[in-house]
């Protein structure tokens, strides 16, 4: 019996690469379906049918809870429904599992919000504001200092590879100019790792 793949629609962006990474790692069968931001395909009636929100990312499982249709939005949502699907990347120690909930929040909601005011200050906003591009910048850093210091002595986030790791990951690809390799090499050895793992390369891949 031929399934049908999941649908991912998606553009370039940090949130749409950990939803394909978790695709990809989960071993589920999906395709990209680009949405074209710069041209606005976003704000069109038939992308707002999918996501009223005008955001990708956006996954539709036709096998979903009951074998019926899913529409989900929100990275991170996708990802611990992925992981509630799959029964993977959620540890099932229950101290583990509350770190990988912890760093799975730091990563969707603290770093990825300035991520994307760096992105809106340089290059969407009117009136370009350097200074403010340098406050979030310098958040970023910081951000990414707290994530080496959990990584001391770890290979992962929660001691295992889990949802937290697949959501930070595409963000400290984008800002790696930020992680400086000196004072953060935990965080540095870690991103190798991930770089090299053939699901998060494909995941990468797929939405660039």
């Amino acid at each position: 019996m031929t399934t049908t793949p999941v649908e991912l629609y998606a553009a370039n962006s940090s949130n749409s690469q950990r939803a394909a990474i978790m695709l990809e790692e989960c071993g589920i069968a999906y395709r990209v379906r680009a949405v074209d931001l710069a041209g606005g395909e976003q704000r069109g009636d038939a992308f707002l049918a999918v996501n009223p929100a005008g955001a990708v990312p956006v996954m539709v499982d036709p096998a979903g809870p009951d074998g019926k249709p899913l529409t989900l939005a929100q990275s991170g949502a996708i990802l611990l429904y992925l992981a509630t699907k799959s029964g993977r990347f959620l540890p099932q120690d229950p101290m583990r599992r509350a770190a990988a909930f912890q760093w799975f929040m730091f990563a969707t909601t603290d770093l990825s919000m300035m991520s994307t005011m760096v992105f809106l200050e340089s290059s969407v906003l009117p009136g370009r504001a350097p200074a403010n591009v340098e406050f979030f910048e310098k958040r970023i850093a910081r951000y990414f200092a707290v994530a080496d210091a959990r990584l001391a002595g770890r290979d992962y986030l929660a001691d295992e590879l889990s949802i937290a790791d697949f959501a930070l990951y595409p963000v400290v690809r984008v800002r790696n100019r930020l992680a400086d390799a000196s004072t953060m090499p935990n965080l540095i050895r870690w991103a190798d790792a991930l770089r090299r793992r053939e699901g998060v390369a494909r995941g990468m891949a797929a939405t660039e």
